[in-house]
């Protein structure tokens, strides 16, 4: 049993080794993730090796460097702040009214909060938590090569606005089906994908005593593989008490990424894309059409086609849709394989493979960019939040 805890700015983490002769290790870690810059590109600082026995220092949520030049961590009340401001500042729309009754799941950024926090704050607006007591966190692997999914070994995540204990009895139901990996504790502690999440789960959920988690940790899936896996989650995305958090940056732009896609006129135009690193020829950055505006109609043509009913009509359609551009345009959309076993959860729910069949839809409402590009030496990360209803 292990219990992976964020205590403000260590997240403390108890393992039981259980050996064959039943005995176990107590191993005490300690983990530290500075919110800094690096979270922003999907980067986090390097980790000491995590030797059972030992303690090992990395990095968890600080304040911003620029915010917090003393390097001071979050507490509960400067956290908790920031959420609430955050949270706040979501201003309801005629064609947005939060929170969406009927909400299933929501799409958002796990940058560090000074660059996606606000964003990320327009999908959890999204969530109705009366009656909700389980959320699923899908979030792409950044720091190892899996070909499936995988579960966490921990009983308990600490963050510092409070607990989030993970759904055991799901666990194992899901580690059952012989189709999940465990995580270690060295990935679990580095992943940010699903870290960036708990404190916003916890502080939407503060008046929820009983809300408990099921991390799940998603990685290189062929389309074939995010149906088959959704199929699996299809049956609980269907019960009303469970709600699905699928985390995900989009676009990363810049040569330090490996992408400079370049589209030369603004959408719909069959203007030719241009690789702006690599160009020897063929039209530069055009001034009334510059490279972030490009950024905007690259993620949004991704949105559009993920827009259920509006984009493609049905679950089924988006995937196809969304994996044709990916493999078009190679966008390094991050949780492109979470948002593709989504797709196949509600695929599975559309077409019958639950009771009744369900009907989704998907709705963006949110976008922005960590900065404005202008040049090939500019970069930036996108930000896209939606919700999900059957």
């Amino acid at each position: 049993m292990v219990s992976l805890l964020f205590d403000q700015s260590r997240l403390i983490v108890n393992v039981w080794h259980h050996h064959a002769n039943n005995q176990a290790r107590h191993v005490l870690l300690n983990h530290r993730r500075l919110l800094n810059p690096l979270i922003a590109d999907n980067q986090s600082t390097l980790a000491e090796a995590c030797i059972p026995g030992t303690q090992t220092t990395v990095c968890l949520p600080n304040l911003p460097h620029e915010r917090s030049p003393n390097g001071l961590s979050y507490t509960e009340d400067t956290l908790n702040a920031e959420l609430t401001r955050f949270l706040s500042a979501v201003e309801p729309t005629e064609e947005f009214a939060p929170p969406i009754v009927g909400c299933k799941a929501i799409i958002a950024p796990h940058a560090g909060y000074s660059y996606s926090g606000p964003a990320a704050a327009w999908a959890y607006k999204s969530i109705a938590t009366t009656g909700i007591k389980r959320v699923f966190i899908l979030g792409p692997s950044h720091h190892v090569h899996l070909r499936g999914c995988a579960l966490s070994v921990c009983s308990t995540y600490r963050t510092p606005v409070g607990d989030l204990p993970l759904d055991l009895d799901v666990v194992k139901e899901l580690r059952d089906t012989g189709k999940f990996d465990d995580m270690s504790i060295d990935t679990d502690q580095k992943e940010h994908s699903i870290e960036m999440h708990l404190p916003y789960v916890r502080k939407v959920f503060e008046s929820s005593a009983d809300i408990t988690i099921v991390p799940v940790l998603v990685g290189a899936l062929s389309q074939q593989k995010e149906r088959e896996y959704g199929a699996i989650l299809a049956p609980y995305l269907e019960r009303e008490d469970t709600i699905f958090v699928i985390s995900s940056d989009f676009c990363h732009w810049g040569t330090r990424f490996g992408y400079t896609f370049y589209y030369s006129k603004p959408l719909p135009s069959d203007a030719p894309s241009v690789n702006l690193s690599t160009r020897r020829s063929g039209p530069a950055p055009a001034a009334n059409h510059p490279i972030h505006a490009s950024i905007s109609d690259l993620d949004h043509e991704a949105m559009q086609l993920l827009a259920i009913p509006s984009g493609s009509g049905s679950a089924r359609a988006a995937h196809d849709g969304f994996a044709a551009y990916l493999q078009r345009t190679e966008n390094t959309i991050c949780g492109r394989h979470p948002i593709g076993v989504l797709l196949g959860a509600l695929t599975a729910l559309e077409e019958g493979k639950g009771e009744p069949a369900r009907s989704a839809s998907i709705k963006w409402v949110r976008y922005e960019q960590s900065s404005q590009c202008f040049n090939v030496g500019d970069s930036s990360v996108s930000y896209a939040s939606a919700f999900v209803t059957l």
